[in-house]
């Protein structure tokens, strides 16, 4: 066989098997028939919601929290502990702060922490604490937002805090619903999200279904058994 004849039978294969291609194509195109169309998923309000993310990944990017109001996103899951400006009282934790908690960075500063020390962060060696304010107060406090171990460096900002007001971020939802949130209780009809908002993160779900399963929140001294059907509070037990 000839070299043209070698180059030249897989090229015509080939063309061959584009133009069966093309003429199916231009086939299904005049007589398409049934076409299943795939419905398309349906956002909530709570879904289109605008929740802003920092992305933290050195020490330097969490130098812009100084001077900046937050609102604790993951409520009941953190210590926090008597602070200065250059020191914190690993001694006397002061608690765990609650859901929606409007706190007042005032300095990020890095610490080693006791080894005995459990405050829901890995230790590494040395932690990243923000010293905050509660609104009207002067007294300062400080929770850990992160941890560095030698070269590797990771922060937690985005999972712990709002960086704006959620009452604005989830504006759609009813007075009663925010009432309910902002004094930390739970009432029939409330979605999960609404729940974690007023009474914490701190939580044992049944199940990886969301919004159809049965939860076991601790709320600090406090705990919450609620049933969700259809994202909605169909149960609730507290004790």
């Amino acid at each position: 066989m000839k070299s043209w004849q070698k180059i030249l039978i897989p090229t015509a294969f080939t063309l061959l098997i584009g133009a069966i291609y093309l003429f199916s194509v231009w086939k299904q195109r005049q007589d398409p028939g049934v076409v299943a169309q795939s419905s398309a998923q349906k956002l909530s309000a709570d879904d289109l919601a605008v929740v802003r993310e920092l992305f933290p990944a050195h020490f330097e990017d969490t130098i812009q929290l100084e001077g900046s109001t937050v609102w604790m996103k993951n409520g009941y899951t953190i210590s926090y502990f008597p602070a200065t400006f250059s020191r914190i009282d690993f001694a006397h934790p002061a608690g765990v702060l609650p859901s929606i908690q409007r706190l007042e960075i005032k300095k990020i500063l890095k610490s080693a922490v006791p080894a005995s020390l459990d405050d829901g962060v890995g230790h590494g060696s040395q932690q990243v604490f923000a010293v905050f304010a509660l609104p009207g107060q002067s007294r300062l406090f400080a929770l850990p937002i992160g941890v560095i171990d030698g070269d590797d460096e990771a922060y937690y900002c985005d999972v712990l805090f709002f960086y704006d007001d959620p009452h604005t971020i989830y504006d759609n939802w009813s007075k009663d619903t925010w009432a309910a949130i902002d004094a930390h209780q739970v009432k029939p009809g409330m979605s999960e999200l609404q729940t974690r908002l007023a009474i914490g993160q701190n939580m044992h779900p049944s199940s990886s279904q969301q919004g159809n399963r049965t939860i076991a929140f601790n709320q600090a001294s406090k705990h919450w058994t609620v049933t969700f059907v259809d994202n909605r509070a169909t149960t609730i037990q507290g004790l």
